[in-house]
């Protein structure tokens, strides 16, 4: 199955319309159109965000299966932007060593835990 087919077969399984998923993803309908009359693919950079739109990661996008060779619904990853704040913790927690990161993810737990019992 080719990856156009892939989008189609999504849509349906997810009840979205092609304007929808247009509108969602800033893809013309005439493109998308043109996806499923002549059997093409969307190009490098409309990847993500089809993936986005309809909750699907690239790797099953691409080839039909999740990093676990399995197919899966859900999105197993995130996609952040490195000038936000969020994208300032992954570079700072790439940066530290195996020790460090163990440590931090400890203490992000715990103050979750805290958060729930807040609640």
């Amino acid at each position: 199955m080719i990856i156009s087919e892939r989008i189609f077969e999504r849509l349906s399984q997810i009840y979205m319309s092609q304007k929808e998923f247009s509108e969602q993803t800033g893809i013309r309908q005439s493109t998308i159109s043109e996806w499923k009359a002549r059997k093409t693919n969307p190009t490098a950079e409309k990847i993500l965000c089809i993936c986005k739109a309809l909750k699907v990661s690239p790797e099953w996008l691409l080839s039909g299966t999740d990093l676990n060779n399995t197919r899966k619904d859900g999105i197993e990853y995130y996609t952040i932007n490195k000038n936000t704040d969020m994208g300032q913790l992954i570079e700072y927690y790439n940066n530290l060593n195996p020790l460090q990161k163990e440590r931090l993810l400890g203490y992000a737990e715990a103050m979750a835990d805290i958060n729930k019992t807040e609640e």
